[in-house]
């Protein structure tokens, strides 16, 4: 793969590079802490210079360049811990909602770009993670479909206009679009660990027009596996930024804190350690790349995301714990920016799911493949 990025894919990152930078600093982001609220400003911004609409056609008002080009956005924003909702709206649900919604719902994609309204997907359900099989039902009823069911941890679920979710029907299973205002549906407001908003909701008997549908049986299937492997992915980008940070924090940090009047840079088990969470950010950064650039040209890459899913887990997991452990008491300390990083590790880690369980079902993969050669 090509790792050099085109002209316009340079500019996106220098743009996004320029507007965190102005509206990120550790005063500015004190008062989003723990307050489960996006910087409506910043995301304004980012609207009017057309971030928002990377990876959106030109004909909803987009600039039409790719998941690939967006996910260096994201890098920026976990680099940067900009409080906004960028994978939920832009990866989860507008990616599918652009790839195979009917026009009469792709209009909203215009209102994503100014940045006059919010969408989101509901992947998970209370001890089930996985869109496929939910235990949310869609029964067929005159006029529509009645839901039943619970979602749970979905982002900025109470603040979005429309929310994708996944249900089972006698059909096979359905990828619907959901509006949390809707009669039936009550949403409670979840404590997540990185401080983004988050909502449950509760599905009683909740009515949702044909209109709202995308697919049922296998073609669902399809979307759903669509948004949960480019969120994953994003999800990793998202971390490159998370890890890259918290190593040049620690670099800062070590080559001026002293001990015995001596840099604790220059001590050979902070020098060993800090060059393993380097190596281990490369890692992440490739792996990563070669997933994006593989869903980015609508490749098969289930492989690749398990790949990039299981570096990410443990990498977040190692560089926070050395971040934090070398930076000593000032790594935890709420005036010092490294614990929003610790905290987004944590529950990019969790997300993502235990390498473990990644690992055999990788290991699986691969001896399927053979097996069927």
């Amino acid at each position: 793969m090509d790792f050099k990025l085109s002209a316009e894919q340079q500019d996106v990152q220098k743009l996004a590079i320029q507007i965190f930078a102005d509206q990120t600093d550790n005063e500015h982001l004190r008062q989003f802490d723990g307050k489960g609220t996006y910087d409506a400003n910043l995301w304004s911004d980012l609207s009017s210079t057309g971030i928002l609409g990377v990876a959106i056609d030109d004909a909803h008002g987009g600039l039409g360049f790719g998941f690939e080009t967006l996910c260096l956005v994201l890098e920026e924003a976990g680099r940067t811990m900009a409080p906004i909702p960028l994978i939920p709206v832009l990866v989860s649900a507008a990616m599918p909602l652009q790839r195979f919604g009917p026009e009469q719902q792709k209009k909203i994609l215009s209102r994503v770009v100014t940045g006059n309204t919010l969408i989101s997907t509901a992947f998970a359900e209370p001890l089930n993670d996985d869109p496929l099989t939910p235990t949310t039902t869609a029964e067929k009823v005159a006029g529509g479909w009645q839901l039943n069911g619970i979602k749970h941890c979905v982002p900025y679920g109470s603040q979005a206009e429309k929310v994708l979710i996944s249900a089972q029907s006698d059909q096979g299973l359905i990828a619907l679009w959901l509006s949390p205002d809707s009669e039936g549906v009550e949403l409670a407001e979840q404590q997540s660990t990185s401080g983004e908003a988050q909502s449950q909701i509760i599905l009683n008997n909740v009515l949702v027009n044909d209109a709202d549908i995308m697919a049922t049986g296998s073609d669902a299937e399809v979307i759903m596996t669509y948004a949960l492997q480019r969120t994953q992915a994003a999800l990793c980008a998202f971390s490159v930024g998370i890890t890259d940070r918290m190593v040049k924090l620690t670099a800062e940090y070590t080559t001026e804190r002293e001990q015995f009047d001596v840099k604790i840079a220059t001590f050979q088990a902070v020098a060993h350690r800090a060059a393993d969470a380097y190596i281990d950010v490369e890692c992440l950064r490739l792996a990563s790349a070669e997933a994006i650039s593989l869903l980015d040209q609508e490749k098969p890459a289930d492989d690749a995301v398990k790949i990039a899913k299981i570096w990410c887990g443990d990498v977040t997991h190692r560089i926070s714990q050395a971040s934090q452990h070398l930076h000593g008491g000032i790594g935890v300390d709420r005036d010092y920016p490294l614990f929003r990083y610790a905290l987004w590790s944590k529950q990019v880690e969790l997300t993502l799911g235990g390498s473990a369980r990644l690992l055999s079902e990788l290991g699986e993969s691969i001896a399927e493949e053979f097996s069927n050669r």
